[in-house]
């Protein structure tokens, strides 16, 4: 038998105690060592961070967790290393110990997550820790790590290399892959998830457990791969990503509340940056839960008018920006290129030289922030490049070679087919640029 299924927590997957139940109706075993590790507080401030931001806007049933989410993400480990527990090569690549970093891993994989933390990191501003550098800070203190260490045996390091992504060995670059991949433990659960919550059904219709079925190991033995019996299982997963960017994370009402509350958090770092105490000042927002960020946010933007979009956005009275227009890469080519995947100081400067421009065609002063742009960010999704074993002809082929779905899906670029260039305004201004050429002059914007 493999030495994996020893492992305590594995072994807890048919077990009728020590549960936490998640929705839907799913049990997550829990023995007493990872029980010590959730209730942290590193780990219990994840009850205070959304999974999914501003989908809320949209979808009023999605509010759901990071911790729940974190509790899934464990689950599904739990499953992967059940399957590989028989199969000879993995388990003479993998073994117990690297087994359980895995499980650490994705347990603690969202730990340094803050409040809004994907929509901030998008607009990649120069001072802004990522999320990978406050996983490092909490699970380095000894609230974390003593427990790692003395109950595991485990060092923080070896857990924050999978979660970080290093893939300096054949054994790290095969945990990396199970937790952040083409088709992974993260994916798996998010797409269900946040399916679930948002109350739509496109991420809930593939077969995860027949995906789970099929893993394997690549030819190289160094990343997941998928035997041919799963093969239209993750196809359907490309397709419930795709959907579920297109009607639900990228949905133009969700974009124009992410959109405001990007252009607020921007005044808010402008405001700060140069203060001698700005990194404290960061943590000490990042730290806290979403209720808290948006208070000290108001507080010390004050009076000005990125303010009044928090006011907007959280306040009892909501009041969104209106889509003004919108250009996708299929039916504006050109104009979807001139202004994708810039840095967002461009994107800024790009929206003001828009207000001014329009300004001057309906003959009145447009505010600052009365006019935003929204536009897909420099950093790209990760694409499903995943391999696909045929044991009739022992070869392993592309996903996307053998599949025509995962072809047009995601070898493509997927960005340019999901998301959009959009134009909001706020609601008053509506009547007045309904009847302008708003693609001509986001186009001299963008070129000025």
């Amino acid at each position: 038998m493999s030495s994996l299924l020893d492992i305590p927590e594995i072994r807890g997957l048919d077990g009728r105690s020590d549960l936490i139940r998640i929705p839907n109706q799913i049990d997550v075993p829990v023995t007493q060592r990872i029980k010590n590790l959730i209730d942290t507080p590193e780990f219990q401030r994840l009850k205070k961070i959304s999974q999914l931001g501003m989908v809320s806007f949209v979808y009023p049933a999605a509010t759901h967790s990071r911790f729940e989410h974190s509790l899934g993400v464990y689950r599904n480990s739990l499953l992967f290393l059940r399957q590989f527990a028989e199969q000879p090569e993995f388990n003479s690549l993998v073994s117990k110990r690297d087994a359980e970093v895995l499980i650490l891993a994705s347990l603690l994989h969202d730990v340094g997550h803050w409040p809004y933390c994907h929509p901030i990191e998008d607009i990649e501003l120069e001072g802004i820790p990522s999320h990978e550098i406050f996983a490092t800070r909490y699970l380095e203190r000894d609230s974390i790590s003593q427990k790692m260490l003395d109950q595991w045996g485990i060092e923080a390091s070896e857990v924050l290399a999978v979660i970080n992504r290093k893939r300096e060995t054949p054994v790290q670059a095969i945990l990396s892959s199970i937790l952040s991949g083409p088709i992974d433990i993260d994916k798996m659960d998010y797409l269900y998830r946040d399916s679930l919550h948002a109350g739509v059904p496109y991420g809930q219709n593939f077969d995860s457990l027949r995906l789970i079925r099929s893993l394997c190991l690549n030819e190289n033995s160094d990343r997941l791969a998928i035997t041919e019996k799963g093969r239209t299982a993750a196809e359907l997963m490309v397709f419930a990503r795709y959907v579920m960017f297109s009607e639900v994370y990228w949905h133009h009402t969700v974009r124009s509340a992410t959109t405001m509350f990007q252009r607020a958090f921007y005044r808010w770092f402008e405001a700060k940056r140069h203060e001698s105490d700005f990194e404290s000042l960061v943590s000490r927002l990042f730290e806290s839960g979403e209720t808290e960020m948006i208070r000290q946010m108001e507080l010390d933007l004050k009076r000005e008018s990125a303010s009044g979009m928090l006011e907007h956005l959280f306040g009892v009275n909501r009041r969104l920006h209106k889509r003004a227009a919108n250009f996708s890469f299929n039916e504006n080519a050109s104009t979807f290129e001139k202004v994708a995947y810039h840095p967002y100081p461009w994107l800024v400067a790009t929206s003001e030289r828009l207000t001014q421009l329009i300004s001057e065609e309906v003959g009145v002063q447009i505010p600052p922030d009365a006019v935003l742009i929204d536009a897909p960010p420099v950093g790209l999704e990760v694409q499903f490049n995943v391999d696909v074993y045929s044991p009739k002809s022992n070869a392993y082929r592309s996903l996307g070679e053998v599949s025509p779905v995962v072809n047009t899906l995601a070898k493509r670029q997927f960005d340019d087919f999901v998301k959009q260039v959009r134009v909001f305004v706020e609601p008053s201004l509506l009547s007045l640029v309904e009847q302008l050429d708003l693609e001509r002059l986001l186009i001299v914007a963008s070129e000025n």
